[in-house]
């Protein structure tokens, strides 16, 4: 029965392991220099890949390339200021030329500037392109006018904001109104169509949402980044090794469709406005494309497109006031039920004390004291086990040679002494889906990026630069295992005492978040051990 326990032992730790790799593998997101291509179709004509896919020729489109101003027209440019974002606006498409988030900052360091959410010097293109399909024809250079808040900085304060572009090609006028909001990373975008000729005019209008990708960035630790879109129940990942081939198309049922990085969110909700999206990689962005239905256009007749758009962080309560579902965006995989619950503790601890380090501190005890009477269950076993080894020991001698009959008399003396054998590791199996949600949590939130604890961990989200928290995370697990009671033979306890070395070393990169959780949760489980091994026998 000891080579059991210490088998159920090690089966514990593979399964954690185990655990740990099938969960929480890192997103391979690194594009082969090979395969940086856009499956586009000329004039107008679809790939076979497209074709495989079931996508008609209406939607099938050039990708976009960089604007070339018109000569003799004059760019104009406005920025919009509130008190969570700059956004430069650009009349050349009537487009976002720059989104910088003023609550974020892009490094840890104290002079660091705004982070920058979006920047066409990344792509060369801005993004919210308007073009059209079929009858439709608005290329992507057309120079607007600014036909309101013709101001050089418009500032949302206590209302609203609108900013309204104008262009007129071909007998159809395009007017984009832009509406931002205060307290709001959301903001709203209406295009109306006119047609001005005598004759009907059929097209397809195409709004793209354009995000910075490089190939060579490393990839975010067990964070998935890239396209992502939202159908009412399930998050739609698509990686970026399943862009290379041809591009991904989505129909009718799509709620949202954007970007995400492991903190910020970028996203479109086209309402009622698109048919299909048509997600696509270029060398050095990313396109998702909102294509509507074909609109039949009568004369002296308006059409409108309505959309909503975030673009600001993974923060459940800005997403969520945007009533346009972009807080499922924040999913935890398997563990969500668990890590939703823990993070909602997490911050009402925050709010309460103003210090995410604490909170986890707060966090850790509240998850120690529910888990308590397992805990207390589990090693009182293990100490009534040690307490049998003598008799065991000598049942061994006397049956070793008859298993069946050794282990029948086992489970009759455990019975006898009622004492169960597997009592010391079930109630620890418990813990572990807890352990993962948590993990999850840490990992992820964006409260934590940036968030000081004390002394020298300035961020919760980073690796403790100094590894001094991992370190002493080891020693305290030493000290726990030495004082858990057990029954296994000295060469089985040597190899157990690596345990506190292996998760040493996993737990030096790991979020100092974290580290400061398993610290704790060993301090509490040593004082629990100290408190069983004064009570009487």
């Amino acid at each position: 029965m000891d080579n059991n326990r210490t088998i159920l032992a090690v089966v514990l730790i593979v399964l954690l392991w185990s655990g740990y790799s099938l969960f929480f593998t890192p997103q391979q997101q690194t594009i082969p220099p090979a395969q940086e291509k856009v499956v586009v179709a000329p004039d107008n004509q679809p790939s076979k890949e497209l074709e495989k896919a079931g996508v008609s020729n209406s939607a099938v489109s050039t990708p976009v390339t960089k604007p070339m101003l018109d000569i003799g027209a004059e760019e104009t440019r406005i920025s919009v200021v509130s008190d969570y974002f700059e956004i430069e606006l650009t009349s050349l498409g009537a487009t976002l030329h720059s989104v910088d988030l003023k609550n974020y900052k892009k490094t840890n360091d104290v002079n660091s500037e705004d982070f920058h959410l979006f920047s066409d010097k990344d792509t060369g293109l801005s993004t919210f392109i308007t073009t059209g399909s079929d009858g439709f024809y608005i290329p992507s250079n057309l120079n607007f006018e600014i036909i309101s808040n013709k101001s050089d900085v418009v500032y949302v304060t206590n209302e609203s904001a609108t900013i309204s572009f104008a262009a007129t090609i071909n007998d159809l006028t395009i007017v984009k109104n832009y509406t931002f909001y205060p307290s709001s990373y959301s903001f709203d975008l209406n295009i109306e169509l006119t047609n001005n000729s005598a004759n009907i005019i059929n097209g397809k209008l195409n709004l793209s949402l354009i995000t910075p990708w490089n190939k060579d960035a490393k990839a975010e630790m067990y964070s998935f980044i890239g396209p992502i879109s939202y159908d009412g129940e399930d998050l739609l990942q698509d990686k970026i090794k399943d862009l290379e081939g041809s591009p991904k198309v989505y129909s009718k049922n799509i709620l949202w469709s954007g970007y995400t990085s492991k903190y910020f969110l970028t996203a479109i909700n086209p309402k009622d406005s698109s048919e299909q999206i048509f997600i696509q990689l270029g060398d050095n962005f990313i396109e998702n494309k909102f294509i509507s239905p074909t609109i039949n256009l009568l004369s002296n007749k308006s059409e409108k497109f309505e959309y909503s758009a975030y673009f600001g962080p993974k923060q459940i309560e800005f997403l969520a006031a945007s009533h346009n579902s972009f807080e499922s965006t924040i999913h935890y995989g398997f563990f969500h039920p668990l890590a939703k619950p823990l993070m909602v503790v997490l911050k009402f601890f925050y709010d309460f004390i103003g210090n995410y380090g604490f909170a986890i501190v707060l966090l850790t005890i509240c998850i120690k004291i529910i888990f308590w009477p397992l805990t207390q269950k589990s090693y009182k076993s293990m100490k009534g086990m040690q307490k049998l080894q003598p008799e065991m020991k000598k049942m061994r001698e006397k049956y070793g040679a008859d298993k069946q009959k050794l282990n029948q008399e086992m489970m009759a003396f455990y019975k006898e002494n009622k004492v169960n054998p597997l009592g010391g590791c079930l109630p620890m199996v418990i813990q572990i889906p807890v352990f993962f949600a948590l993990y999850r949590v840490l990992l992820g939130s964006i409260e934590l990026r940036h968030a000081p604890f004390m002394l020298w961990i300035t961020d919760l989200s980073a690796k403790d630069p100094y590894y001094v928290t991992p370190l002493i995370m080891g020693v305290t697990m030493f000290l726990q295992q030495k004082m858990t009671p057990t029954n296994m033979d000295p060469t089985q306890e040597k190899i157990m005492l690596m345990m506190p070395v292996v998760f040493t070393f996993m737990f030096l990169n790991f979020p100092s978040g974290l580290v400061i959780y398993w610290l704790t949760n060993n301090v509490l489980t040593i004082l629990q051990q100290y408190l069983i091994r004064r009570q009487p026998d």
